[in-house]
């Protein structure tokens, strides 16, 4: 009897380390996935902005616009070609928003995620709200104060605070 118990065991401890080596393997592999995935995200993200860029001057151009064309229509225009906050989508409203009631203490991606409504403990909507970031940066929008922490940019403050005061 003993050693039937004793075989039984054995047994287990095979099928466990088994098991624990197979998990492993799969743990590897959702990895690589949600790498790939991740990397797909943002070149979707990419393509559909440039996309909208390069439709956007065709769109601008059936309207009646009540202000002189200062050139190319961007999905987010320089800071100094925009009238204001109005001319970004929605999106980066909502965005530019959230910056001006952080203040000081500025944006994070992560905060971002979650201002425009996404799953801010998903790895791709956060580096996909990081990317939003730094494009206000690149247009003079917002400034990255320290790395990972954004804040509105010294002449938005400015206009902001005459606005309100």
């Amino acid at each position: 009897m003993r050693a039937v118990l004793e075989a039984r065991r054995k047994a287990a401890v095979v099928r466990v380390e088994e098991l624990e080596a197979e998990l492993e393997r799969v743990r590897t592999d959702l990895a690589d996935a949600q790498e790939v995935l991740r990397r797909r995200v943002i070149g979707l993200e990419q393509y559909l902005e440039a996309l909208a860029e390069e439709e956007a001057p065709a769109v601008g151009a059936v309207g009646a616009s009540q202000r002189k064309p200062v050139g190319p229509r961007r999905a987010v225009p320089h800071r100094e070609n925009a009238a204001g906050v109005e001319d970004l989508s929605v999106d980066y409203q909502a965005v530019m928003a959230a910056a001006t009631e952080a203040k000081a203490e500025g944006l994070d991606a992560r905060r971002t995620a979650v201002v425009l409504g996404w799953d801010s403990a998903s790895a791709s909507r956060v580096e996909g709200a990081r990317a939003r970031l730094k494009r206000l940066v690149e247009r003079g929008w917002l400034v990255e104060v320290k790395p990972g922490r954004f804040t509105l940019a010294a002449s938005q403050q400015t206009h902001d605070a005459g606005v309100v005061g």
